[in-house]
């Protein structure tokens, strides 16, 4: 059923399974023959530990709903006063399923009445997990802001009550909890925006599922190895840059692109006094010869002349990496195929001017749109998606929301550029630029802007080994 992670790329991370896979990895266990309530003793359990070295003996107060959620939430309860936390529970009812009946049967205490329960100086919320898929009543949810809001620490478990996993939104008001600890895989409502900002901080409590061959990953640290002992510039990768109307953002490009392994950078087009580094070639020929991947559209304009630029570019048949006034004329077009291997990042306006209302979360609209294009997408934004035509999908972890500023854009599109000209392989391209931007950004500290970014680009790929 799944693929250890060792044997993928070292890029390619943690899996994210939908309600439907996780399900599925469950059941795989219970037909190899762990028992159903010993699995959901060993998640409430690993849940339990992580909850007691966050706040020791601090009184807990578990909120218990009627499924297995709540089933959990009993066996926490049962393994905190254990190790010694004064623990009550609450609840909405009587559990209704096997594991979580025999939960409630190895909790020795009083269960409470969740609406008159006492507040408490941790709380726990086990009422109904990742099945959820309708809002809370109004009179549940003012209960449930009032007891996290009096709560020091506050644990969701599996995701928030109200939360919506798959399409990682809010069904009814959720509070926001200092912990979320899910159980066997993360979930799109742990990666994912809005949902992501309801817990301060994600923890994953390992049961031993697996994962379906093809699952949506993690994007983890990549390893960027130097170049080789007889490398020149050429055989490192020649990235060409088309400048347009706004040659400051193509400059960004092409700084970016020169710290981030490509062996010789081209700038295109007239950049008047733009000042660029040395090392960076101005070129008025548009022209790619020698060249290994071509960066279009930050700064390009949308004239008749900067759609003839862009129409040089994508006909010279080398990958291409499409970004801004790029992906206007491409959406003006209603999206054709780009030169194979290719990259496109929009950000959300731009990608729902290409791809219209597609359905589904993040997630499913990015790998609808790879699959549409037959390019690399990477879905930018508080949260980054990136899918191959193939199926293949990652989501970068949390960057610093300090990149939202301008031109920061652009220095991910010449990071993608330089990793496409040195690997050749887009989707790999993909990944490795994002994670660089995380990290330069996360070097950069607080309040920076673009340039800055690109001074760390060295130090992230310094990082990546």
């Amino acid at each position: 059923m799944s693929s250890p992670t060792s044997d993928l790329p070292p890029y390619i991370g943690a899996p994210i399974l939908s309600v439907a896979q996780m399900r599925a990895a469950e059941q795989a266990l219970f037909d190899a023959g762990t028992d159903p309530y010993a699995l959901m003793r060993c998640a409430g359990e690993g849940a339990a530990e992580i909850i007691w070295r966050a706040g020791v003996k601090r009184d807990a107060l578990i909120l218990c709903g009627p499924g297995n959620n709540g089933g959990d939430g009993y066996v926490i309860a049962r393994r905190l006063d254990e190790l010694g936390v004064p623990v009550r529970v609450a609840a909405l009812g009587e559990p209704k399923t096997a594991s979580a009946i025999k939960a409630r049967a190895d909790w020795h205490g009083p269960v409470e009445d969740i609406m008159t329960a006492a507040p408490a100086t941790q709380l726990v919320d086990a009422l109904f997990g990742i099945g959820l898929t309708r809002g809370l009543d109004a009179a549940l949810v003012g209960r449930l802001e009032q007891l996290v809001a009096a709560a020091g620490h506050s644990y969701a478990i599996d995701v928030p009550s109200g939360v919506e996993s798959d399409a990682a939104i809010a069904l009814s008001p959720v509070p926001k909890f200092t912990h979320c600890i899910t159980m066997g895989a993360w979930k799109p409502a742990h990666i994912l925006q809005p949902a992501r900002a309801f817990a301060a901080q994600h923890i994953l409590v390992d049961i031993g599922t697996g994962a379906p061959e093809g699952a949506v990953r993690i994007l983890a640290q990549p390893y960027i190895a130097a170049p080789a002992v007889d490398a020149h510039k050429y055989s490192r990768g020649l990235v060409a840059v088309v400048a347009g109307a706004m040659p400051g953002a193509a400059g960004l490009c092409a700084e970016a692109a020169a710290r981030a392994g490509a062996g010789y950078v081209r700038l295109i087009g007239d950049v008047g006094q733009t000042p660029i580094s040395h090392a960076i070639v101005r070129s008025n020929s548009l022209e790619f010869d020698r060249a290994r991947a071509v960066l279009v559209g930050p700064g390009l304009g949308r004239t008749a002349e900067a759609q003839d630029r862009l129409e040089l570019a994508l006909g010279s048949d080398l990958p291409v990496i499409a970004d801004a006034d790029a992906l206007h004329f491409l959406a003006e077009e209603k999206v054709r195929s780009l030169p194979a291997p290719a990259i496109m990042t929009p950000h959300e306006g731009e990608f729902s001017r290409l791809f219209g209302q597609l359905s589904g979360n993040k997630i499913e609209r990015t790998r609808a749109a790879a699959k549409k294009t037959g390019s690399v997408v990477v879905h930018k934004g508080a949260d980054t998606v990136i899918a191959a035509p193939d199926g293949r999908c990652v989501v970068a972890p949390a960057a610093s929301p300090w990149l939202s500023t301008a031109g920061t854009g652009d220095v991910l599109a010449g990071l993608c550029a330089a990793r496409l000209a040195v690997t050749g392989d887009a989707f790999r391209a993909a990944g490795e630029a994002v994670w660089l931007h995380g990290e330069a950004a996360r070097r950069s500290g607080f309040a920076f802007v673009a340039d800055d970014l690109v001074r760390k680009i060295p130090a992230a790929i310094g990082s990546a080994r």
